[in-house]
């Protein structure tokens, strides 16, 4: 699996032991920046670029399940907030391992947000593997409601 990193300075510390981490896991893993700390960098940049990788956008099968992204920042709700603009990009904020395997089972999440001011980094990475290691369902009901999300990003 493809799983793109993007990052401002909120979170930057977390990305870089996430990186390895996943890369440790055997992820084909891409950094998308930032790749370096600088306090005055935007979030927008970085959640936007993560999620034109992942989004339907570039062509990819509505529910694929062969390329996620991984945002961080301070809260994780800004980036979550500029990803989901992609059309194709379901973008969530996990703050402990229900929510994480929630929003793959239930919701085909395909990208993860997570904080780097509220989340130790153990926690942090087990989300990660609990949220990459989990299959959408494929219920009949789960698998409407997001075909009508789609229809309305006209997908």
């Amino acid at each position: 699996m493809k799983v793109h990193l993007g990052c401002d300075h909120g979170g930057f510390s977390l990305k870089e032991a996430l990186k390895k981490h996943l890369s440790s896991k055997g992820y084909d893993v891409s950094d998308e920046g930032a790749h370096r700390l600088d306090p005055q960098d935007d979030y927008v940049d970085f959640a936007l670029k993560v999620a034109k990788k992942v989004g339907v956008a570039e062509g990819k099968a509505l529910f694929q399940d062969k390329v996620r992204g991984i945002l961080l920042c301070r809260s994780a709700a800004g980036m979550v907030i500029a990803a989901n603009k992609v059309k194709g990009v379901r973008a969530v904020a996990a703050f402990d391992e229900e929510s994480a395997r929630h929003s793959r089972e239930h919701n085909a999440a395909n990208v993860l947000g997570l904080s780097g001011d509220w989340m130790e980094e153990k926690k942090a990475l087990h989300l990660a593997d609990v949220w990459l290691s989990t299959s959408f369902s494929n219920e009949e009901r789960h698998s409407r409601r997001l075909r009508k999300i789609a229809g309305f990003e006209g997908l």
